[in-house]
């Protein structure tokens, strides 16, 4: 039986002065390709909804179903389909040429609209008196990928976020092999952006990102297509996050040897193609603040980084707490019991 959020270890505590001012209990699983769980911190067999943290293995599909070679798809755009980016220029004008390049725009896209996640571009938005569009969702270039294999495969592309529609059952297929655990009767939600998000254990979704860092007992087709998301990611991290945030500068310290992908409610996961393992963490009260630091923390011990990258990995396991003065007033840090 799965434990409960109170048998969950508190990896994650925020100090504020002399005393810690709060805590978060969390899952952490570190598995091999066979499955093997290396390490763990809470229940390995707990459910949970990976949310964006799955984005490069989603994008696999993309790559093995033929559609980024017949659509000519660069490195920046697989980097693309597995982000969850700022809403920058050089994302959304990225996503905008791609589609174009298809016959699609931006209306073609399911996942809505909001703000761009980067705050100057929100606010260049709001000077030019211009509302956000689909192209601002952070996971406009997920749907664009979605789009170009229903394109390619000859299907319908305007429910391509439909449960039953092949696309989402291509993936969720792909989710279970590369898990190696059954999906057909998971819980299964919606995600922020529409489309079918289903319950995995942090074991599995550790187990697939193994295989995705470590693809040479796939298939050949997915095998490829593994090495090319993981080139991807490692060479445009600007694309798949945005500078400055966790993901891409975790990405751009490692030089290849971590890919990271973030998700909402305080999800996490990584593929570490030196060490041949995967990563995935899951924060019980949703904190993004906690998982950032909890992730770092892993790398460091599992990810084999150079000396240099593991001084520059430092100040993310320790975040500094500042008030509205700027002052630092306290620390997010690692618990004890880490």
């Amino acid at each position: 039986m799965s434990a409960s959020i109170s048998e969950n270890p508190v990896l994650i505590e925020a100090t504020r002065g002399d005393m810690v001012e709060s805590r978060h209990r969390g899952l952490a699983v570190v598995a091999d390709p066979r499955g093997t769980v290396v390490a763990a911190w809470g229940d390995a067999g707990r459910l949970i909804y990976p949310r964006s943290a799955i984005k490069p293995l989603q994008a696999l599909a993309v790559i093995e179903s033929g559609a980024a070679k017949h659509f000519g798809m660069s490195g920046e755009e697989i980097a693309l389909c597995c982000a969850s980016h700022a809403g920058q220029p050089a994302h959304t004008e990225r996503v905008a040429a791609w589609l174009a390049r298809m016959g699609f725009s931006g209306a073609d896209l399911r996942c809505g609209a909001h703000a761009p996640v980067n705050a100057a571009t929100a606010e260049d938005l709001i000077r030019a008196g211009a509302r956000p569009c689909a192209l601002h969702n952070n996971c406009s270039g997920k749907h664009a990928g979605m789009l170009a294999t229903a394109r390619h495969m000859g299907e319908p592309t305007g429910d391509y976020i439909a449960p039953d529609h092949p696309v989402q059952v291509r993936l969720r297929n792909l989710l279970a092999e590369m898990g190696n655990e059954a999906l057909e009767a998971a819980p299964r939600g919606v995600d922020g952006c529409g489309i079918p998000v289903y319950g995995m254990t942090l074991k599995s979704l550790a187990t697939a990102m193994a295989r995705l860092a470590s693809p040479d007992d796939l298939p050949a087709e997915r095998a490829d297509a593994a090495w090319r998301v993981i080139a991807a990611m490692s060479a445009h991290p600007d694309l798949v996050s945005g500078k400055g945030r966790f993901d891409t500068e975790i990405m751009t310290i490692a030089g290849g040897r971590a890919i990271v992908k973030g998700g909402a409610e305080g999800v996490h996961a990584a593929a570490l193609p030196a060490s041949g393992l995967g990563i995935a963490v899951k924060i019980e009260d949703g904190a993004g603040r906690a998982s950032a630091p909890l992730m770092a923390g892993l790398l460091a011990r599992f990810a084999d980084l150079s000396h240099s990258a593991e001084t520059a990995l430092a100040p993310w396991r320790e975040q500094p707490i500042t008030n509205a003065a700027g002052k630092t007033v306290g620390v997010i840090r690692l618990a004890e019991t880490f």
